[in-house]
């Protein structure tokens, strides 16, 4: 069996209610359309197909729960209140704007499909519910799906939303300096490809700020630890985005750092560094979540991690930044 179809077990499997810890998956591909996409996933799990706009699809009641595929741009979609066509009705100025501000989406989403991918976002199941999302992989590769070695054009994600154990300041600091001392390795064994690389979507950390952080006597206050965070990285666009879970965690505190509607706050960490892909057989979700459990059982070890921390402090000081991935690989024996 590979390492992709066997699943490792993370150390906390409850969510901070009690009950089993879930997971999201986002999916991003090309060649295969929103309407095509809803239809793969209505025939593997069920479930009734809802069309919000030519570019984005709900499919709902499946065996999983709720799934989105669309068109991965703003611009091609309705804001709130946009796709009411009552509330048009009768006024002939209004009628032709709307039809008018539909067409111009659905002519910019049709051009847009060239380049911006398309996205099928998963619903949250149990973590013993993840190889259920792997069935999706192999239709959307069998399908023909496109993906980050596509093209290079692409820089397409595959993106892992677990749910926190805890909102204890001890252990999102633990699971943040695992992390960090983790990304060199992360971006090594995933190839990360270059037009990921150069995209902003899934920036590494400031060196500054992950040398303060992964430092032994780092033990912030859960204020203390978002403001740091807030101060250091005022954008989404971090390999491990920690604004969805900050902005659950004090939604006021997120805001007056940080302007952008786009953060949806939720109790997960938005893993957003894995390349999408679905084209290579051996490549699956299974795959990420297993280098991400490394993640989550570094940090369950405080001694390790404190030692890890201030060796990595020593390497960056002494300016040999490039080894650190071979270096947190040895460390990787003793977790």
């Amino acid at each position: 069996m590979s390492l992709s179809t066997t699943m490792l077990k993370p150390p906390r499997t409850a969510g901070p209610d009690g009950k089993p810890r879930r997971i999201g998956v986002e999916l991003e591909f090309a060649a295969i359309s929103a309407r095509d996409g809803a239809r793969l996933v209505q025939a593997l799990y069920g479930g009734s197909i809802a069309e919000e706009d030519p570019h984005r699809f709900f499919v709902r009641d499946t065996a999983l729960g709720a799934f989105v595929c669309e068109l991965d741009s703003q611009y091609v979609h309705a804001a709130p209140g946009e796709n009411d066509a009552t509330a048009a009705a009768g006024d002939p100025a209004k009628e032709f704007l709307f039809r008018f501000r539909a067409g111009f989406r659905k002519v910019l989403g049709d051009l847009s499909a060239y380049l911006v991918p398309c996205e099928i976002v998963c619903p949250p199941v149990s973590l013993d519910r993840l190889p259920e999302i792997e069935t999706l992989v192999a239709a959307l590769r069998d399908a023909g799906a496109e993906s980050t070695r596509s093209s290079p054009l692409y820089a397409f994600a595959a993106q892992l939303n677990p749910e926190i154990a805890s909102a204890d300041a001890d252990y999102l600091t633990a699971m943040l300096k695992a992390y960090l001392l983790l990304s060199d390795w992360l971006r090594a064994a995933i190839d990360l490809h270059a037009t990921r690389r150069i995209a902003p979507f899934a920036d590494p950390f400031p060196r500054a700020y992950a040398m303060k952080v992964v430092a032994p006597d780092y033990k912030p206050d859960l204020g203390t630890l978002m403001d740091d965070y807030l101060a250091a990285n005022p954008t989404r666009n971090r390999e491990l985005d920690l604004m969805p879970l900050f902005a659950w965690l004090d939604a006021e505190r997120v805001q007056r750092a940080v302007h952008d509607p786009l953060i949806k706050a939720r109790p997960t960490f938005h893993y957003r560094l894995p390349d999408s892909r679905l084209g290579e057989p051996d490549w699956g979700i299974l795959l990420e979540w297993n280098r991400w459990c490394l993640v989550e059982r570094l940090a369950e070890n405080g001694a390790l991690l404190a030692a890890m921390g201030e060796a990595y402090r020593r390497h960056h000081a002494a300016g040999t930044d490039g080894r650190w991935a071979i270096k947190a690989s040895e460390w990787l024996l003793l977790s």
